[in-house]
């Protein structure tokens, strides 16, 4: 996939190929083909035909996102939602960077999949870490990478910022899973416009992600969107606008 993908959107038929050689794969693809999301008449039949309904790109989005939950594929309670969360965080991500003129919406998408994929990783590795998880939503008095250091000595967003390096992910990604939950950034001109706008909109699709589930806002969301919001010039009535333009696209969010 990513030698398919590494100069930009893949030849259709090359797609096809990849996509057709696993079961699950297709299966992936023609489900969401089907989903109310595009409203379709007549069921697709074959990958080719979902192909042609989604489009290339969110083709090539779906699939990275379910080879990416292969790679990482973890049984835990605690992460029962972590793939539908992180599938409605890169829609949103891609939605915000849309709306910016010097934002690639695709690099947007890609940071939003893979913003805390050191989860996973740390769930695989660390004994301990799902009784972390548990604590770090629970506590109130310190962050949840304060309490993932406490308990490890590291945190996700050091860790995914590995994993990004390591998969190749663009530099940018990397260094944006690596700060996201560092807002001292936003005001730090060492780093790229780039890499600042994706801090500000992870925590806004965050929040666009926590209201659709019916989860109360974060910690990080009292103490630092209007900092996030302002970064982007974005205003409040926008983010309550995108809660109810995002519903059909979260709500089309199945993952296996």
């Amino acid at each position: 996939m990513q030698q398919a993908t590494a100069h930009g959107d893949p030849d259709p038929a090359t797609l096809e190929a990849i996509a057709s050689a696993d079961v699950a794969m297709a299966a992936a693809l023609m489900r969401q083909a089907n989903s109310p999301l595009y409203g379709l008449r007549t069921p697709v039949t074959t990958v080719g035909q979902a192909l042609t309904v989604m489009g290339v790109r969110p083709s090539v989005q779906l699939l990275t996102g379910f080879l990416t939950r292969q790679a990482l594929h973890v049984h835990s309670p605690v992460l029962a939602h972590f793939w539908e969360s992180s599938t409605r965080r890169a829609i949103a991500c891609e939605h915000i960077g849309a709306q910016l003129y010097d934002l690639d919406p695709g690099l947007a998408y890609t940071f939003g999949l893979f913003c805390h994929v050191g989860m996973p990783v740390l769930l695989r590795g660390v004994r301990g870490y799902a009784a972390t998880i548990a604590e770090a939503l629970a506590r109130k008095d310190r962050t949840f990478t304060q309490t993932e250091n406490a308990n490890h000595r590291t945190d996700h967003a050091v860790v995914g910022a590995i994993v990004a390096r390591t998969w190749r992910l663009p530099p940018p990604v990397a260094v944006a899973i690596r700060l996201h939950h560092d807002f001292t950034c936003l005001d730090d001109a060492r780093y790229s416009d780039t890499v600042r706008h994706l801090v500000a909109m992870a925590l806004i699709a965050d929040h666009l992600v926590q209201q659709h589930e019916g989860v109360p806002p974060s910690p990080d969301w009292a103490a630092h969107s209007a900092a996030c919001l302002a970064h982007l010039q974005i205003g409040a009535a926008e983010v309550e606008h995108w809660v109810d333009a995002l519903h059909p696209a979260f709500e089309a969010v199945t993952v296996a």
